[in-house]
């Protein structure tokens, strides 16, 4: 099965602010159970995704382009870039932010623990 890009245009995503588009690559229902998204995130600069948990999943994020910020569950904040990959396990809490002067991109893929 071949299907156009599904983009939508979210405003303070996981209670965060600032727009962001998530470029849905398999819906709730393709993943069949295994994992609730799996998509692109693009984050323009001065947006930032709220500090929000995760119960009975995981999300990596692997940064395809740009600069952020990512905060993890211990509240630490590491500067990510291109190549990095940013784990949260089931339980744990984590945001990111994009205070540079271009878009951030990144992979998003929640799944179940």
């Amino acid at each position: 099965m071949i299907r156009k890009e599904n983009r939508v245009a979210v405003e303070g995503l996981a209670g965060g602010k600032g727009p962001a588009t998530v470029c849905h690559i398999l819906s709730k229902e393709e993943l069949m159970g295994h994992g609730r998204m799996y998509a692109k995130v693009i984050l323009p600069p001065g947006s930032y995704l709220g500090f929000h948990q995760h119960i009975h999943e995981t999300e990596p994020y692997y940064i395809l382009s740009g600069t952020g910020e990512f905060t993890d569950n211990d509240g630490s904040v590491t500067q990510v870039t291109a190549g990095d990959c940013c784990l949260i396990e089931p339980g744990q809490s984590h945001s990111i932010a994009n205070h540079s002067d271009e878009d951030l991109v990144f992979m998003a893929l929640i799944y179940n623990d």
